[in-house]
């Protein structure tokens, strides 16, 4: 049966209504990833994160010029703390990520010259995945802003293992003006002493991330893993369906080494 056309035409604006609603709720982040030492800029990150109570996220990576080399793409899954995601550097073809498997979850890495490596993983309750650790600080908030000590278990793609972390607040601090808490994260083992620790600042009115020190997810020119310093700007920006459609289809042309 064929809709009159009033009711389709009421239908259509319905649908294009709800869609220009979801388009103005993408938050953008901007941040500037810094080398811990000298402070000079390696590279530059801009998150969007699609609205919803399990938000996607796309992350495109730009070298200090501003042409993109990396994108990674990270999907809601049942846990919120655990979310699939896949992340590829065009520099060398680099590839990380994790995807739902039988059994568990099938953690994947494409080093170049080498054929992928798997292994699929029970994630623990308590597990953390990729960005999957904003949603665990938000939901024992309360705990660590009366300081606790919370006891996480957080994935590292690139050893395809979990490890035992310990999240806890530091202290209050003025951030550029946001009230925020200073929070620590170290590994919770016997050889944690040989392991630098994290530290992060989120805003105390929303949990958002604004700015983290530790050793970044990206591989430097030697293929190692820099100690580094993620600033984010002082207040989300309001993305276009246009403009993520574009980040998303954007070519990784970018050969930067920092």
């Amino acid at each position: 049966m064929t809709a009159p056309l009033p009711a389709l035409a009421c239908f259509v604006a319905l649908v294009f209504a709800s869609m220009a609603a979801s388009a103005a709720d993408v938050r953008r982040d901007e941040a500037r990833v810094l080398a811990a030492g000298d402070g000079r800029l390696l590279y530059r990150e801009t998150h969007w994160t699609l609205p919803g109570p399990r938000p996607d996220r796309w992350v495109l990576y730009r070298c200090a010029d501003g042409a993109a080399f990396a994108r990674k793409r990270v999907l809601a899954a049942p846990s919120p703390l655990a979310p699939d995601f896949a992340l590829e550097d065009a520099r060398d073809g680099y590839r990380e990520g994790v995807r739902a498997a039988a059994g568990g979850r099938s953690v994947f890495v494409h080093a170049p010259g080498r054929a992928e490596a798997t292994r699929v993983l029970a994630i623990p309750a308590d597990g953390v995945i990729d960005a999957g650790f904003d949603a665990a600080v938000r939901r024992h908030w309360p705990r660590l802003v009366r300081g606790e000590a919370v006891k996480l278990q957080f994935l590292v793609p690139s050893r395809k293992r979990v490890y035992p972390v310990q999240v806890q607040r530091v202290a209050s601090v003025d951030w550029n003006g946001v009230p925020a808490e200073r929070l620590r994260m170290r590994l919770d083992a016997w050889f944690g002493f040989a392991v630098q620790d994290v530290t992060l600042l989120y805003a105390r009115d929303d949990q958002r991330l604004l700015e983290f020190a530790g050793t970044g997810n990206l591989r430097d020119g030697d293929g190692d893993h820099p100690q580094v310093r993620i600033v984010f700007e002082r207040t989300p920006r309001t993305a276009t369906a246009q403009e993520l459609a574009d980040a998303r289809s954007l070519p990784l042309a970018g050969r930067c080494r920092f």
